[in-house]
Order: structure tokens, then C-alpha cells, then sequence
């Protein structure tokens, strides 16, 4: 009844083990980020979400395995990156639109 599958068990523990690595390494960098003299918040936050990102980008690919599913689910997934993107990039653009006779604290 069961098909078999294309990996082995023993493969499929070592890629969950690598993930986990990587999670660790990139989650020990964002510490070590926060902690350093890099020249202000700014620059760290901006390190920081970078590292993120990657951090991201790794756990959805190898363990939701997204690098593996069909192209129409990596298209959607892609406008929904580029949409989201748009809305913090107006996000941050509109921060200091104000009313007229409004003040920002």
C-alpha cells in the first residue's frame, strides 16, 4: 500500500541535523551582532534581520521543504514576499505623514 520513499531515513536525519546546525550557527551570529561594537542600532537591526532572513529562508526551504514543492506554490509565495515588502516600504515611507496640526512625539 505504501510507496517507498526516494530518501533514506538515516539522509533525511543528517539534512534535519545540518538545518539545525545552521539555526544554531545563525542564531548564535544575531547574539554575537547584538552585542558588538558595529557602530550604532541601525546598523545592527539591519545585521540582525539579514541574519534573519537567512535564518528564515533556510528552515522554510530544507524543513517545510519548500525547495521541493511545485512552481505555482514558490510563485505565490514569492508575490506574497514582494507584497509584504511593499507594505513595510510604504510602511516606512508614510511614518512621518501627519495630519495638519498634528505633532510627533
Amino acid at each position: 500500500m505504501s510507496e517507498p520513499h526516494s530518501t533514506s531515513l538515516k539522509g533525511y536525519f543528517r539534512r534535519c541535523a545540518l538545518v539545525f546546525l545552521a539555526v544554531l550557527c545563525t542564531t548564535s551570529l544575531m547574539i554575537t551582532v547584538s552585542f558588538a561594537n558595529l557602530g550604532g542600532w541601525p546598523v545592527k537591526v539591519a545585521a540582525i534581520l539579514a541574519i534573519a532572513v537567512i535564518n528564515a529562508i533556510i528552515v522554510a526551504g530544507f524543513l517545510m521543504h519548500l525547495w521541493s514543492e511545485k512552481k505555482t506554490i514558490l510563485i505565490v509565495l514569492g508575490f506574497t514576499l514582494f507584497f509584504f515588502a511593499g507594505l513595510m516600504g510604504l510602511t516606512v515611507w508614510a511614518a512621518h505623514d501627519l495630519p495638519p496640526g498634528a505633532s510627533f512625539h
